[in-house]
């Protein structure tokens, strides 16, 4: 059981986990933040990642609006659930901005990637 700042408390399964989120500015400062193991808990992730390990980082350079765009389409992707309602979404309309697959998703999201550099989103 993890608490989630203010969403409250969650179990969370044993899998992989896809989170979008955005950094307007200094991405590589806000990136390093998140793998710090030290760190005052801001944001959804940071209460999430206290217990994960990150295998991965996918970043692109985009305006904020691609973010919720990103999302929508991670959760088209086959067997994609939303663990959380809410979570890293408290700024826009979307579901949630955090996935789960029973399967390590990273071959999908790379596939992902490729399009959104088509402006298949």
């Amino acid at each position: 059981m993890i608490k989630v700042g203010s969403l409250g408390i969650y179990n969370f399964a044993a899998g992989f986990y896809v989170y979008i989120g955005s950094a307007q500015d200094n991405l590589e400062r806000r990136i390093e933040r998140h793998l710090r193991k030290e760190k005052k808990f801001h944001w959804h992730i940071d209460y999430l990642l206290a217990y994960g390990k990150v295998i991965c980082v996918h970043t692109y350079a985009l305006e904020k609006n691609w973010e919720c765009r990103l999302s929508r389409r991670i959760s088209t992707i086959k067997n994609a659930t939303t663990p959380v309602k809410g979570f890293g979404s408290s700024d826009c309309n979307c579901l949630s901005h955090l996935y789960f697959f029973q399967n390590n998703p990273e071959v999908k999201m790379s596939t992902l990637y490729s399009e959104q550099n088509s402006s298949y989103l």
